[in-house]
């Protein structure tokens, strides 16, 4: 390919609204556009190395012997219902109407679509299955950023095992695990296999794979001593026994005036520390106005609040809700002597007295509770965040926080979809039985935002080999001089004659530009091809991601190149 042929539009300037490095540098060398709003243009040098993910993606599925579908991205709403996610996923789904008025959705993902083609088999012969797509989706997303990151509209590699039972699950879970190291390996990514929630999946086990990143959305627990890791969404981490004196023979409220916050009582003459606070949240679950209580220095994690009640939608309640349910405001509200609504207290709260709470009045507070005597009847769970610097659930070392960006993550199904699908064979001895499905996932898109993350330096992008658009730019400095664009064309012809993909920077334009615009774009290994180099029978070759360059001879060049980009081949 000649660059002077091709649509390769850099630019000076990044997006005003551009925070991380993979979109500005995506959209300054010429790989993507934005149409609106989490909806982006593949131009040709992304598409090319979106193919290329892509394809890796597909070798390591076709390993392991998944087969590879392709599923319409528009499906009836009657399958979501079905499975109970209509309702469950909210505002995140495209949901419109035919011309018929009937219900269809754009799908998020298609466990509903692969378990209702699984319904087909009939036998236990024909278990264990897997099967993958590499097809658009599309979500929602209230807030899209970070470029490919955090998109509205995307291609994803979604795989879909089919086992007779727990066994075979386990191997299908495990071989995605290896399949997905392998990857990420071939992306030249460094990632962290994390215990994860399952969120509106569902299932009982899932595991991200992780790149750290300050752009990451998602905060990541772990422990450099015994490798504990797993998404705060899931993290736990040991909570330091507190010796409480003895609780008062029933809560004593006392005037409180002004305080509405933990500090504000931490720092009231008749007040409590935080850690002898119980903070109250209400929340509304699914539509039921519902309590949540943590210690009062302790952070609540909506996901695991979702995870521990079930509900699908979840939101704090107004202050008109609050008000008209409890009598009192954020700042002076408690549990104690709530009978008529749902309680879910943190674990860290279990066995504690002497604590502190509202009364569920302005301005009075309780002192002396006993959360099991005095607050009726409450859901125990791990509902706490936690905190860099506390003790690793595993072995006491503190933990780090660290922001990542989720490249993949791995779920455990269990028989959800394929009951509610009528999935159903028959085993060795006539019996029915339900397959035990897992589910699987990559962006590409993103896989590709994060390797350009992860791969750049203030120049521009750095590829690796195995997914950079072309393996190396031979530039000609002056195309105008016969010398030099004949040793050019020359040696764009041999590399591509061995294989290697090559364009020819053959523009008219500035030395200096055309250098520059070599190393914004990214690719691995630029031949310049110059008066100075040639007059002695060379051109010098620069590796781009060291800066390193080595004078080589014209006629030997080719082999060089091909050798070296050979040799970083993943």
């Amino acid at each position: 390919m000649r660059w002077s042929d091709s649509f390769i539009p850099t630019l000076r300037e990044a997006p005003a609204e551009a925070e991380a490095a993979s979109h500005r540098l995506l959209v300054r060398a010429g790989f993507i556009r934005q149409l609106h709003s989490g909806h982006y243009s593949l131009l040709p040098l992304g598409l090319r190395v979106h193919r290329k993910v892509a394809d890796i993606v597909r070798a390591e599925m076709n390993a392991i012997g998944s087969q590879e579908f392709l599923l319409p991205a528009m499906h009836p709403a009657d399958l979501w219902r079905r499975s109970g996610r209509y309702d469950l996923v909210g505002a995140e789904m495209f949901r419109l109407r035919d011309r018929n008025d009937a219900d269809v959705v754009l799908g998020m993902t298609h466990e509903e679509v692969f378990a209702a083609l699984a319904a087909e088999m009939n036998s236990y012969r024909d278990l264990p299955q897997i099967w993958y797509q590499i097809q658009t989706k599309f979500r929602d997303e209230p807030r899209p950023r970070s470029g490919l990151l955090r998109v509205r509209e995307f291609m994803m590699k979604d795989s879909y095992s089919f086992d007779i039972d727990e066994t075979g699950l386990d191997a299908a879970f495990d071989a995605h695990h290896e399949a997905y190291l392998r990857i990420f390996e071939r992306l030249d990514l460094d990632v962290i296999a994390v215990q994860a929630s399952s969120g509106a999946m569902g299932g009982d086990a899932s595991v991200e794979f992780m790149v750290t990143s300050p752009v990451g959305e998602d905060e990541v627990a772990r422990c450099n001593a015994c490798g504990y890791r797993a998404n705060v969404e899931r993290a736990r981490a040991s909570v330091p026994p507190v010796d409480d004196p003895p609780s008062l023979e029933e809560p004593e409220r006392f005037p409180t005036p002004g305080v509405r916050t933990i500090d504000g009582l931490a720092d009231f003459d008749d007040g409590a520390p935080a850690d002898r606070q119980i903070k109250t949240m209400v929340m509304v679950l699914d539509g039921q106005l519902s309590l949540a209580i943590l210690r009062g220095d302790h952070q609540l994690n909506l996901q695991k609040l979702a995870d521990g009640s079930g509900a699908a939608e979840i939101r704090p309640a107004t202050a008109t809700e609050t008000m008209a349910h409890l009598g009192a405001n954020p700042g002076s509200l408690g549990a104690v002597g709530v009978s008529d609504l749902p309680i879910f207290a943190d674990e860290a709260l279990r066995g504690r007295r002497a604590m502190t709470t509202g009364a569920n009045e302005d301005d009075w507070h309780l002192r002396g509770v006993d959360v099991e005597r005095d607050i009726g009847d409450p859901q125990w769970m791990d509902l706490r965040e936690v905190a860099a610097g506390e003790s690793c659930i595993e072995c006491g070392v503190p933990l780090e926080i660290v922001s990542c960006i989720e490249a993949g993550h791995i779920f455990k199904l269990g028989r959800r979809y394929s009951e509610a699908m009528g999935v159903s064979v028959l085993d060795a001895g006539g019996k029915a039985r339900t397959p035990i499905m897992g589910s699987y996932g990559i962006g590409i898109g993103r896989a590709m935002a994060a390797v350009a993350e992860t791969h750049h330096d203030d120049k521009g992008l750095c590829w690796p080999v195995g997914v950079a658009p072309f393996d190396v730019v031979v530039a000609v400095l002056d195309p105008g001089d016969e010398t030099q664009s004949s040793a050019g064309e020359t040696l764009y012809r041999v590399l591509s004659e061995r294989g290697v993909e090559c364009i020819l920077d053959d523009r008219a334009l500035r030395p200096g530009v055309k250098l520059a615009d070599t190393e914004l774009v990214g690719i691995p290994f630029r031949v310049t091809v110059g008066a100075r180099s040639l007059a002695e029978g060379n051109v010098e070759l620069t590796e781009r991601a060291t800066g390193e360059t080595a004078l080589l001879a014209l006629d030997a060049a080719a082999a060089e190149v091909a050798a070296q980009i050979a040799a970083q081949r993943r």
